[in-house]
């Protein structure tokens, strides 16, 4: 099972994705759509239109992995196109976002301003 550790940097990529791509044809998305290295330290998400199959893309060393996860009834949530190509977010954020959390709807907790502290 993939759980991306917190400091790694994972590109969603926001455009939906046919699954049949393979390493190759996902290495080539990331160096012409978004203008990255495929084999820099970094996880390269993308999703299908259905939103119920992500693959991730990265180099190990001396070669590309694929990881690939499949939901039977549910959807991942997903970021919706915006003038960029990809999203960038860091591992703990994409270890939520695969266990099915809106990343994108989680509020922190409201700011605080005090002028004094009695």
């Amino acid at each position: 099972m993939l759980r991306p550790q917190p400091g790694i940097q994972a590109y969603l990529y926001l455009e939906p994705v046919d699954m049949r791509k393979s390493i190759d044809g996902l290495a080539i998305l990331v160096e012409s759509e978004l203008a990255l290295s495929p084999m820099t330290e970094a996880l390269f998400v993308f999703c299908n239109r259905g939103r119920d199959k992500i693959k991730i893309l990265y180099w190990e060393r001396n070669g590309f992995v694929l990881w690939y996860k499949r939901l039977e009834k549910q959807r991942f949530r997903w970021p919706r196109q915006s003038d960029f190509s990809y999203e960038q977010r860091d591992g703990r954020d994409l270890n939520y976002l695969l266990d099915g959390f809106d990343i994108w709807q989680q509020r922190p907790h409201q700011t605080l301003h005090f002028d004094s502290v009695s």
